[in-house]
């Protein structure tokens, strides 16, 4: 059995152990249709599916899932929502609420371990992603960024899905993996999209055996066990390279830290392959496609309005990084990327004056919170003003989680993020063609524009605006 197999076997989800067992009059009220109905509903068409719910049920609901019909509790109010992320991480268990993942993420991601894994984990993931390293990563980005937009043609209505799907790519492995062979970098780049490319029944299908052998999974799994490898390589090679205590990329900065409290114990104190091979996987699933769909929706967005446009463009021609970012978190808020946080209780809790058994998983929902007109006024609305300041109440923007947990790549998705948005809108107005409209689509664990968030460029001031 190879060390893929292992792994996906070792993570699969399925029973928690002594947990009771739950029944409906135990929680609030929700769908009483069987699971596999309830499952597909929110995997699949989350986008209408949650907003129906909340609609029927309100603002709490109950929902039922696979595998092993595990109980899931929908809030999005922010006083819950901060209940939940302030929240005992001894009882409140991310990485059970995560389980999903498990298989293709791996036990060490920092997505599923709790407890002092996470908090061991966290700190050596931390050198990587400090102010210090990011204004490092920034020119990199930067660099990447202008290749890629100098290959645009002016005129032509094309997918941004798809060039910032392929320029995050290229900053996740050249940026995070530290990969510049480009002979390494050709094989690495399908292996990575297939990865990405995962739809959510094969990640629902994971707790099933007999699926492993057959049609998505089974390609699922072959994809998998050569993305492994390769990565595998790169580590062996990378930790013997002459130049590692020279290299700015987080994969050697990975290397290179030490856990001073297990250091004698554990011959170093680093991380080891294992845990390198879960936390680049987990990076790359996490920061890939998310930012690349954030910045898809923002070009969308400011094409579709020239105000908006005019705006941007005069804050990227001055620089003011401020007003840019401002933009990206009003298309991360209006287009939300993943649906919710979770939490696993491992013990009784109170959320919202609503008592809570063992056992059941909560979620702070990040498509209602973000389309609630108490958080947001106006909020089909596309207003970056609203980020402008620092005026917007706390607990309403979710799109990196909170408290201990707050995703550790917030500020690299978003330096990311201006640093195109600076190049791209330095050089081009950007035009949404009449009539044209996207919408969300489920890919995996994230949504993306269904037909690519479609764009126009023309180089700057040709518009005849």
């Amino acid at each position: 059995m190879s060390v893929t197999q292992q792994r996906f076997e070792k993570m699969r989800p399925g029973p928690r152990g002594h947990e009771p067992k739950l029944t409906a009059d135990m929680l609030p009220p929700g769908p009483r249709v069987p699971a596999l109905v309830q499952s597909v509903g929110l995997l699949g068409f989350r986008h209408q599916f949650v907003p129906a719910m909340k609609r029927r049920y309100g603002d709490v609901f109950s929902l039922r899932l696979l595998p092993e019909s595990r109980w899931l509790v929908v809030f999005h109010k922010p006083d819950v929502v901060k209940e939940i992320f302030a929240g005992d991480p001894a009882a409140f268990h991310a990485g059970k609420g995560n389980a999903i993942l498990g298989p293709v993420m791996g036990e060490h991601s920092l997505l599923l371990v709790d407890g002092a894994a996470h908090k061991r984990a966290r700190k050596l993931l931390m050198p990587a992603f400090n102010g210090h390293a990011l204004r490092g990563y920034q020119e990199v980005v930067t660099g990447l960024a202008k290749t890629e937009v100098g290959t645009w043609h002016a005129g032509e209505e094309f997918r941004s899905l798809d060039r910032m799907n392929a320029l995050t790519l290229e900053v996740i492995l050249q940026v995070v993996f530290g990969v510049t062979d480009e002979q390494r970098l050709a094989e690495l780049r399908p292996l990575v999209n297939r990865t990405v490319n995962i739809h959510p029944l094969v990640f629902l299908g994971s707790g099933l055996p007999r699926l492993q052998n057959v049609g998505p999974w089974r390609r699922t799994m072959e994809n998998q066990e050569h993305l492994d490898r390769v990565i595998y390589a790169e580590i062996a090679e990378r930790r013997v390279a002459p130049d590692l205590a020279e290299r700015t990329d987080v994969l050697s900065t990975l290397l290179r830290v030490r856990d001073p409290e297990t250091a004698e114990a554990e011959g170093g104190g680093g991380l080891t392959d294992d845990e390198l091979r879960d936390q680049l996987v987990t990076l790359l699933l996490a920061g890939h496609e998310t930012t690349a769909t954030a910045l898809s929706w923002t070009l969308y967005e400011v094409g579709r309005d020239p105000a908006q446009l005019a705006k941007a463009r005069t804050a990227a021609l001055a620089g003011d990084d401020d007003y840019l970012e401002a933009v990206l978190k009003e298309a991360m808020r209006l287009h939300p990327v993943i649906p919710m946080v979770v939490r696993h209780l491992m013990r009784p809790a109170t959320l919202g004056g609503i008592d809570l058994p063992a056992g059941v998983t909560v979620a702070a929902s990040i498509i209602l919170a973000h389309a609630d007109p108490e958080n947001h006024p106006e909020p089909d609305a596309f207003r970056p003003e609203r980020f402008v300041g620092g005026h917007l109440p706390p607990n309403t923007w979710l799109p990196f989680g909170g408290g201990v947990r707050r995703c550790i790549g917030a500020g690299f998705s978003l330096m990311e993020g201006v640093a195109v948005l600076r190049e791209v809108l330095s050089s081009y107005d950007v035009t949404v063609r009449p009539g044209s409209t996207d919408v969300p689509k489920v890919r995996n664990i994230t949504s993306v524009p269904r037909h690519g968030a479609r764009i126009v460029v023309t180089p700057r001031g040709r518009t005849g605006r």
